[in-house]
């Protein structure tokens, strides 16, 4: 994979140094939107807006109901960020959804907004879309990847949810459970998304997967978010991850 330059703003090959990368110096060249999903984040969001590349063409946060000054502090930050209203019952799944029905972008990233993801990441994810791939996939669990921020029984948990859709669908992805993920636009209504919370990363995956995308795994090393405390609980969420793959499965088996 090949970069024009290294570093914080490093741009993949066929992207120019610029907010607006398809303008007459690049005439044709793919747009990136990145997707910031925001429940309550006011205090984080200094430790990724401004270290999202300045090539990207356009940043859409997604207000998913917050009661704090996520919005104010974003178009602080940036004041040309987009913000987007999720006006279906909060939840990540249905937070990206609606950022992903407005992001006007050829590729979208999703990156969190709670600092946890290195903005500096988003060439990697971009660099394998333009390399050839449908879906960059990011692994805290191939060379180059890692996490502080799982403790044993999660990680214990992913690893069970990676063996089951292994055995299942025959994905052989090494994470299951991330957030961080870069697709083309065009490849939307074939993942038909539905979910409404942190299922829809599960979702994403094995739906990529059942409709034939050329699936890429990045390297992604995942932090321990800045402030707060983080919203998903690993009971409750491990369940709705469960109740995924088996849906996904009992839909493969009707031929849906």
């Amino acid at each position: 994979m090949a970069f024009t330059k290294v570093g914080h703003d490093a741009v993949p090959l066929g992207l120019s140094d610029h907010r607006h990368p398809a303008t007459e110096d690049a005439p044709g060249a793919p747009t990136v939107t990145v997707v910031v999903p925001a429940l309550n984040e006011a205090e984080n969001l200094e430790h990724v807006l401004p270290r999202i590349p300045a090539w990207v063409h356009e940043v859409i946060l997604v207000d998913d109901h917050c009661t704090d000054d996520t919005v104010s502090v974003a178009r602080q930050l940036m004041p040309s960020i987009r913000v987007v209203e999720n006006t279906r019952p909060g939840g990540k799944g249905n937070a990206l959804r609606a950022g992903f029905e407005a992001a006007t972008g050829d590729m979208i990233v999703t990156l969190d907004a709670d600092g946890s993801e290195d903005p500096a990441e988003i060439p990697l994810f971009v660099g394998a879309l333009l390399s050839g791939a449908d879906f960059a996939k990011g692994s805290r669990f191939v060379y180059g990847g890692g996490t502080r921020d799982m403790p044993a029984l999660r990680r214990l948990g992913n690893k069970a949810f990676v063996l089951i859709v292994r055995a299942l669908f025959g994905a052989r992805y090494s994470d299951l459970c991330y957030g961080y993920n870069a697709f083309w636009k065009h490849a939307l209504p074939k993942l038909d998304l539905d979910a409404d919370g942190f299922e829809i990363e599960t979702m994403l995956n094995i739906r990529a997967h059942k409709a034939g995308l050329v699936v890429k795994e990045v390297p992604s090393f995942e932090a321990e978010r800045v402030h707060g405390i983080g919203r998903l609980v690993t009971f409750p969420d491990g369940c709705r991850v469960l109740k995924t793959i088996w849906r996904e499965r009992s839909k493969t088996q009707r031929g849906a």
